[in-house]
């Protein structure tokens, strides 16, 4: 193998439902890394009530007493910057950094320190999902690789190494290998080819086609059998299969996940017996699964995974016998059925392993450099781990907070925009003053145009609130015990407030806001095991269930507000996207790769096909902004509250394809288009007229488009080094927009600086400013928020012209776009007390509003004079502005 005398290495297989990592010693030999004596670490991480986590097998035990506080697969959460476990939220980052702590922490344990390591990742990945494995890593705090870091290495190149270096199959020159690797969560397929000998003599393999189905992994099979068997419980007892399907209590729920465990169980010994038994709860006669009815009830998931793999290699050109191989990975692919039906259909032998979850672990080793340098600090004595964000940090390393991170074979990132003629554009800031006719009228008309333009000019165009202590306008109970989820909305004067009640259907109240006055009571007709959001609109409210696999099915229902009455009701599902916009909701269709357009009010929709890529990728939507709504109010995750898109409301579509297009959000029309213009990846802004793209990689620069044509594009910024990315993108001014900007996997070097959009400035930064740990970028109106530093977070504001308006501890929220309220703590689902402040954007003055008390901050919503929040029996509204304000 590739890289013996390379002395120790690790190899990390960082997967869905479970995680695998390989030793390499200096004499070559491999190992399995052993956790709890196995060799197999489970993926899900258990938050105790101390904020403490837990992984693996011990996870999987505590989870048993307390459900909600354990996340079984932190990696199919990768698009989610945080998780609700228990009362607290926890950024999936610092998941999956507690899962490589306890591989480092293991690894320590073998060999006395965390050897060079190389960690994988699934080829369809684009930057921001890697981005994300790299801060993981950098939170796990493992050590650099020589000068280039920490490997990430695609999954279908590792697995290729080790077919070809461990195995020995012959892979030639030019040729490929499609890798089949069938996880928990997702089936990832790959034509990885051999380009021939790379630098130290080792053969170079690189990724030509990459595709699979991300609801269909092992998960997916369970669920289906779930299904199956539920049939006969509901059969014989309706209500041991109600409560396994919606469990209320904790027992109920605990139940729920030990008979998920026993199917799971039953699907993995049927790989080696006929039959197996599988508990019920609540039943004393065990259920009997047969290898004939697994295979009946899985035969058609397997199917679409075999045409997907017939697709991807079909896209690259392919005939399934010019491979020089097929090769099985990942723990589901131990399912004998996955090979017969591969080979039937596609009619090449795969090969498919006793123990399936180690080649790609093993075979990533092969791409650390062949001569590794001794390490310094002690790097052969042992050391203890040292919990940094729940990962142990071996001594070496201690003070590296955030080590490079180096990537393989990577996809490609989007394409840095070309240079080319400036096309005339202007984009306006949050108020468009309008000019001043003068005609040929009497003097005193003139005088009078003129003072009251230069009065015009002159205000503020977001006035400051008139702040004042908390005072509670009214509370409205919730009509029955311990409700399970509790939501709020606002929408002008109107506000909303719902709870999910016993039956598991939603409670929805209809408030005028101001007064706390209840318009209405309406319930849903349907139930849904959890709900997850509601949503207000300027003339209806949506609402959407949720549902805890990514490929069940889940309502999203319209109601008139007015009388409560259901306009239509649409099913999606977990990996849809939904846009909203002031009378229609715009669904991207992950299963149809479609854009859907929805009238808020009839339901009458229209339907777009995604450009299509070489690569099974999703397409990626933005919202064209406008200057009213930056200067609304926003929700906790910077959405805005009420959308406000305009009168002409469009949407920027980026496709598979690399295309950029606009679309009218009414009719699907589509206005313009331009090919190679994007990534997915890519950081967008759609604002007013303008279209700004700025690729997600190293040294980029910053591209306008004229939204109307999409013709040429400006560059109007190139980052000053190539360590720079950028993370966010947000207007701050008329005539400018402000960046997020990091060195590689830096987080402490963050900074904000602001960039000229007239084709005045020099492709330099108007200015910088220092953010570090700087976690996201919100406009407030011609100001710019920073909120950094997770679990202790921060919040700085800017004016347009750089100068720091506000430093506080907390989350600040934008009222509209000249007032912030600031939370002390991060939000979260939990009851506490939650002390607010109210700030003036344009002065920095602040109002301390006092308490809230024993509320849910999570669930809280505001206008521009009054916040309503979820309390344990009852709803809150508290008004923050003077009497008659």
């Amino acid at each position: 193998m590739a890289g013996q005398d390379g002395g120790h290495g690790l190899g990390v297989d960082l997967g869905t439902s479970h995680t695998v990592a390989v030793l390499r010693w200096p004499d070559g030999r491999t190992r399995p890394l052993l956790h709890d004596g196995q060799p197999i670490l489970p993926s899900g991480v258990f938050l105790d009530a101390a904020g403490q986590p837990h992984v693996g097998r011990d996870a999987q035990r505590l989870a048993r007493a307390d459900p909600g506080r354990y996340e079984p697969n932190p990696k199919r959460r990768i698009d989610e910057p945080a998780v609700l476990l228990g009362d607290r939220e926890v950024l999936t980052v610092e998941l999956l950094a507690a899962v490589l702590g306890t591989v480092a922490g293991a690894a320590v344990e073998a060999v006395g320190f965390l050897p060079p390591a190389v960690l994988t990742y699934p080829a369809t990945w684009g930057a921001r999902r890697r981005e994300t494995l790299a801060a993981a890593v950098a939170r796990a705090g493992w050590p650099p690789v020589a000068a280039g870091g920490t490997l990430l290495v695609p999954e279908p190149v590792a697995a290729a190494r080790y077919f070809a270096d461990v195995l020995c199959r012959p892979v030639p020159v030019r040729s490929a290998l499609a890798v089949f690797d069938f996880g928990g969560g997702t089936l990832d397929i790959a034509v990885v080819r051999n380009e021939g000998t790379g630098a130290g003599g080792r053969t170079r393999f690189a990724v030509v086609g990459a595709g699979g189905l991300g609801d269909l992994g092992g998960l997916d099979l369970d669920e289906a059998l779930v299904e199956h068997l539920g049939r006969t419980i509901g059969a014989a007892d309706a209500s041991v299969w109600e409560r396994l399907v919606r469990p209320v209590t904790a027992s109920q729920w605990r139940g729920r996940r030990q008979f998920w465990d026993d199917v799971r169980g039953a699907k993995e010994m049927l790989s080696r017996a006929a039959t197996a038994p599988v508990p019920v709860p609540g039943v004393e006669q065990a259920l009997h699964l047969t290898r004939d009815e697994l295979e009946s009830v899985i035969t058609p998931l397997l199917r679409r995974g075999v045409l997907e793999a017939a697709s991807v290699i079909a896209r690259c050109g392919l005939s399934v016998h010019q491979l020089a191989g097929l090769f099985l990975v990942g723990g589901s692919s131990r399912v004998p059925l996955v090979a017969r039906l591969l080979h039937a259909e596609l009619g090449i032998a795969p090969t498919v392993l006793e123990q399936p979850e180690l080649p790609v672990a093993e075979g990533a080793l092969a791409e650390l450099p062949v001569a590794v340098p001794a390490m310094q600090g002690g790097a052969g004595m042992p050391t203890s781990p040292a919990a940094v964000g729940g990962a142990p940090v071996p001594a070496q390393n201690r003070g590296h907070a955030a080590a490079p991170v180096a990537v393989v074979a990577a996809p490609p990132a989007g394409p840095t925009p070309p240079g080319g003629p400036t096309v005339p554009a202007r984009l306006p800031g949050p108020v468009r003053r309008p000019a001043v006719w003068i005609g040929a009228g009497a003097l005193l008309a003139l005088v009078g145009v003129v003072v009251t333009a230069l009065l015009y000019l002159n205000r503020e165009p977001y006035p400051g609130i008139d702040f004042a202590p908390f005072t509670e306008v009214d509370r409205i109970a919730i009509r029955e015990e311990n409700p399970s989820a509790l939501f709020t909305a606002t929408a002008g004067k109107r506000a909303y407030v719902a709870y999910q009640r016993a039956d598991q259907r939603l409670e929805i109240a209809v408030l005028t806001a101001g007064s706390a006055k209840v318009e209405r009571w309406f319930t849903t007709e349907v139930a849904a095991e959890r709900w997850a959001w509601i949503k207000a609109l300027p003339e209806v409210l949506l609402v959407r269930a949720d549902a805890i696999t990514t490929s069940a099915p889940r309502d999203v229902i319209a109601f008139d507000p007015a009388s409560g009455e259901q306009l239509w009701s649409r099913s999606v599902r977990g990996d849809d996207e939904l846009y909203f916009f002031d009378d229609h909701v715009v669904l991207l269709d992950a299963t149809a790769d479609a854009l859907v357009g929805i009238d808020a009010r009839s339901g009458d929709d229209w339907t777009l096909p995604s450009p299509k890529g070489d690569y099974d990728s999703d397409s990626a939507v933005h919202p064209v902004r406008t200057a009213p709504e930056v200067g609304g109010a926003a929700e906790l995750d910077g959405d805005p509250a009420l959308p406000n898109r305009g009168d002409e409301p469009r949407l920027v579509q980026v496709g598979a394809d690399d295309s950029i297009r606009v679309v009218d959000v009414r009719s699907g029309r589509v206005l313009a288009s331009r090919p190679g213009a994007a990534d997915t990846d890519d950081t967008v802004l759609a604002y007013e007229g303008q279209l700004f793209v700025a690729p997600s990689n190293d040294g980029y620069g910053l591209a306008r488009y004229d939204l109307a044509t999409l013709g040429p594009p400006t560059s109007i910024y190139t980052a000053p080094d190539k360590s720079r990315r950028p993370l966010d993108l947000e207007p701050c001014g008329e005539r400018q927009v402000c960046l997020l900007e990091n060195a590689g996997s830096d987080a402490a070097s963050t900074e904000l600086l602001a960039v000229r959009t007239d084709g005045t400035g020099s492709q330099e930064a108007a200015w910088r400013r220092a953010v570090p740990q700087a976690r996201d970028l919100q406009p407030v109106g011609e100001h710019a928020l920073v909120r950094a530093n997770p679990g202790n977070p921060v919040s700085k504001l800017f004016s347009a012209g750089g100068d720091e308006l506000l430093d506080r501890d907390g989350v600040a929220v934008r009222v509209d776009g000249g007032n912030l309220l600031v939370f002390a703590e991060d939000p979260g689902t939990y009851s506490q007390d939650a002390s607010v402040a109210g700030v003036v954007a344009g002065s920095g003055a602040l109002t301390e509003l006092g308490q809230l008390k024993q509320v849910n901050t999570a669930s809280c919503s505001w206008n521009t004079s009054v916040i309503v929040c979820g309390a344990r029996a009852e709803f809150v509204v508290a008004r923050f502005t003077a009497a008659g304000a």
